[in-house]
């Protein structure tokens, strides 16, 4: 059985190439540019479906920040989920590959109006987010019916790209934060929670924490509230140097729900287009 500790070694170990060898192929964005968008009222974008997605950049420039500049409104949209499994190989042996996952909820996943501080040093580009709509909870599901819960996010994250401007092919890695997709005050069917509710299941009160006999349900009585690692590869493939503006793909890895600590999480891969304005 694979082990939380495994899961959060190997997360980064897909990147943009890895992503098209899965089948998880961006679709094409339906959207507008900023300028668009700024120019529709609310009644006009209601029930469209526009407020899920992120404005289209058009343009091959380029732009360098300068000092104290800054990323604003800077928006990430899944495109395509995949989760990783054990799938049957061939002469009868398994092997752990990422299969693609039909997102259950409503277009309400997408991440906006995130920024934070670029740092140019040493000849690279560091951006680190700060604030803004950073986590999205958000339910799939695998071919064989399983619902898998995550909370999709790129809290905190951390990038850096080699070279000091911003141009189509320009590429930033990086990691983030993945909270736990409950908190403490949530509690499960049998009324157990992190920091409220029983302690063990109703009717096996004798099994109770670091008693013996608990380590049969040790994880799903002991509640913990986990923050795990992710990992993203950006690519920008369109600059607005007038508007200051960029866009472009992005592929990230995480870990899905593990219902508090009751079990290890899978592997999840997103891959999508995001947003950002350069504020200099």
């Amino acid at each position: 059985m694979v082990s939380l500790k495994d899961c959060m070694a190997n997360l980064g170990k897909i990147g943009l190439a890895g992503a098209l060898a899965v089948g998880i192929a961006v679709a094409p964005a339906e959207a507008l540019t900023k300028a668009e968008i700024n120019e529709l009222s609310y009644l006009q974008v209601k029930g469209t479906g526009l407020a899920g997605h992120c404005a289209e950049v058009v343009g091959e420039d380029s732009i360098k920040p300068l000092a104290g500049s800054k990323l604003i409104d800077m928006c990430v949209e899944p495109k395509a989920f995949a989760i990783e499994e054990e799938v049957g190989g061939k002469n009868g042996k398994t092997e752990r590959k990422f299969v693609k996952a039909k997102a259950l909820t409503r277009q309400t996943y997408t991440l906006d109006l995130m920024e934070g501080p670029l740092t140019v040093d040493g000849g690279s580009i560091s951006f680190k987010e700060t604030e803004g709509m950073d986590y999205a909870a958000t339910t799939l599901k695998l071919p064989g019916g399983q619902d898998i819960p995550m909370l999709f996010t790129v809290k905190d994250l951390v990038a850096k790209g080699n070279g000091v401007t911003f141009k189509p092919g320009y590429q930033m890695t990086g990691e983030f934060q993945t909270p736990s997709y409950r908190t403490g005050l949530f509690l499960d069917p049998k009324g157990r929670g992190g920091t409220t509710g029983y302690d063990t299941a109703v009717a096996f009160q004798a099994l109770q924490t670091s008693e013996e006999g608990d380590a049969i349900l040790y994880n799903e009585n002991n509640k913990v509230f986990q923050i795990t690692p992710g990992r993203i590869e950006m690519e920008i493939n369109k600059v607005n140097a007038e508007e200051s503006e960029i866009g472009g793909v992005f592929v990230s890895t995480q870990l899905a729900d593990s219902d508090m600590g009751a079990h290890v999480p899978k592997k999840v891969l997103v891959k999508g287009v995001f947003y950002a304005k350069v504020d200099t």
